[in-house]
């Protein structure tokens, strides 16, 4: 039986593509980093209206929705910076894709029931004023494009310009600059061959 891992998959692939996968992971992480930091920032200057914003989804009671108002903001503006460095990427890329489904959830679950409230993602939120529409579809879409962004980060090594890189925090991810020399990676494979022989 032969175990098909990420690194045995990637090598594989043509060099071009070898060469393209740490700056595919870079600018994931960026974007990823981007949209939390922008998030957080809009919603850590007003905690009242944060925490208005996640009252309004009605799926927690009011002590933890009063902390998760509070805390979301600051969660997501570490994690982004995190993301933004390089740092912990792993880590930082699971709790992405975790924060990316629950609010994929909770604007689901918003939908269903009916309810017509802002999202709050980027600041504001609660009760959506007369005349205006909600837009889950549009909000559901944002949030699951960045929750795969999310996924990949955590999966892949931490690409370029990345702190887990040059401090050795990514050993179970070889770094990819081993895909980056197309000789090398060919004596990779031949030895993967011999040593399944």
């Amino acid at each position: 039986m032969v175990l098909v891992t990420s690194d045995r998959l990637a090598s594989t692939w043509s060099p071009r593509v070898r060469k393209a996968l740490p700056w595919v992971t870079t600018v994931a992480r960026l974007v990823v980093a981007g949209v939390l930091i922008v998030a957080g920032w809009l919603k850590i200057g007003n905690p009242a209206l944060s925490v208005r914003a996640v009252e309004a989804y009605e799926l927690l009671p009011g002590s933890v929705a009063t902390v998760v108002g509070h805390g979301l903001p600051i969660l997501e503006i570490v994690i982004g910076v995190l993301l933004v460095v390089g740092l912990l990427t792993r880590a930082a890329g699971i709790v992405s894709a975790l924060l990316m489904l629950a609010f994929v959830i909770g604007i689901a679950a918003a939908w269903a029931r009916g309810l017509r409230i802002d999202c709050g993602c980027f600041g504001g939120g609660g009760q959506l004023a007369a005349g205006q529409e909600p837009e889950y579809p549009m909000e559901i879409a944002r949030d699951f494009g960045i929750f795969l962004l999310a996924g990949w980060v955590a999966l892949r090594p931490p690409g370029r310009f990345a702190l887990d890189s040059a401090l050795g925090l990514a050993p179970d991810r070889e770094p990819y600059e081993r895909y980056d020399d197309d000789d090398e990676g060919d004596a990779d494979e031949a030895s993967v061959v011999k040593e399944n022989g």
